[in-house]
């Protein structure tokens, strides 16, 4: 199993979970050679894969001085590694587009480079591809992405890794010799809240704050900058200190679900840089320094996600430093 850790680990810090997942997995994935360095760094000591490959040709000995492993996706890193004289430590994955367009080799031109490698005389190669529309149960693309892999892996004697976490969880036919989890490994369901695997995961982030100020507002009085919710009853408001400059969306609708004190409240006026508002006036026992939680065990991101027009995988990574991180376990 590949531990994908790339963007601050999902927001979650990368060089803490880097080493605990290391304890747990067969090797981890980075996107950048930065984020290989910096885990390296670290402590981690096994396995760490460069899904991007190279940028520059230079990079090849940082690479091999880092220990890493290298995907190989395009022709101009192809010539690269064709060039360079082989090294035994460096694991190879060459990527087929099998569909998704982004990165990778097409079905023929993926077995003309894995045998222009092994000609040049790399070894111990990992044919690799990722999915479009693994969390899409209804689609069909999946199926189509399956078979065009299945083209080129019968011609190609080499380890195989399909599955995402998406494909972790519903195409168990795709797991192979390699899967390679990321979303799913934070708790968090690639398919929304309806699927049965959401009961299974267990949310690793829970973002908190507390209330620091409790205001009482008459019908027709608004919150927040440009009045973006004027009171339509008498209300109070709790005022909770944190806002976009922790990571929390700015573009959250009025009525986007939040946590105080343990009950299930509403977001109301628009969230500020440091601050955001909280309708509690039907709500028990509030006051300075409740507790609130804006996503975690009690609300799923996902949710919180659905009110805001972006991903539950961007509210994570867009995760600030300036957010505290405290690790439990």
């Amino acid at each position: 199993m590949v531990c994908c850790v790339k963007a601050n680990a999902y927001g979650h810090g990368l060089n803490d979970i880097a080493l605990k997942l290391a304890e747990k997995s067969d090797a981890l994935a980075v996107a950048s050679l930065e984020e290989g360095r910096q885990i390296r760094e670290a402590g981690v000591e096994g396995p760490i894969l460069l899904l991007e490959g190279l940028f520059q040709p230079s990079e090849l000995m940082e690479v091999e001085e880092l220990d890493l492993w290298l995907v190989v996706h395009n022709e101009l890193q192809l010539s690269w590694l064709c060039s360079s004289e082989p090294i035994a430590a460096i694991r190879l994955w060459v990527k087929v587009d099998t569909g998704m367009h982004r990165l990778g080799f097409t079905k023929t031109s993926a077995v003309e480079a894995y045998e222009r490698l092994k000609a040049t005389g790399w070894q111990d190669m990992v044919l690799m591809t990722h999915f479009a529309c693994a969390e899409e149960l209804d689609s069909e693309f999946t199926d189509t992405q399956i078979e065009n892999f299945a083209v080129v892996s019968k011609q190609i004697q080499a380890r195989k890794s399909l599955a995402n976490s998406a494909a972790v969880i519903a195409w168990p036919q795709t797991h192979e010799d390699w899967v390679r989890p990321g979303f799913m490994l934070y708790g968090l369901s690639p398919f929304g809240e309806n699927h049965p695997s959401s009961r299974e995961l267990d949310p690793v982030m829970t973002f908190t704050s507390e209330v620091i100020a409790l205001k009482e507002l008459s019908c027709g009085e608004s919150v927040g900058y440009n009045r973006c919710w004027i009171a339509e009853r008498p209300s109070r408001i709790a005022i909770v200190a944190v806002g976009y400059g922790d990571g929390y969306p700015r573009n959250v609708e009025n009525g986007t679900p939040i946590i105080v004190g343990g009950q299930r409240a509403r977001v109301v006026g628009r969230v500020s840089m440091d601050l955001l508002s909280v309708d509690v006036t039907d709500l028990q026992n509030i006051e300075i320094g409740t507790s609130v939680e804006l996503w975690g065990k009690q609300l799923s991101v996902n949710e919180v996600a659905s009110f805001s027009g972006y991903s539950a995988y961007e509210l994570l990574t867009r995760m600030p430093l300036r957010a505290k991180r405290v690790y439990l376990a």
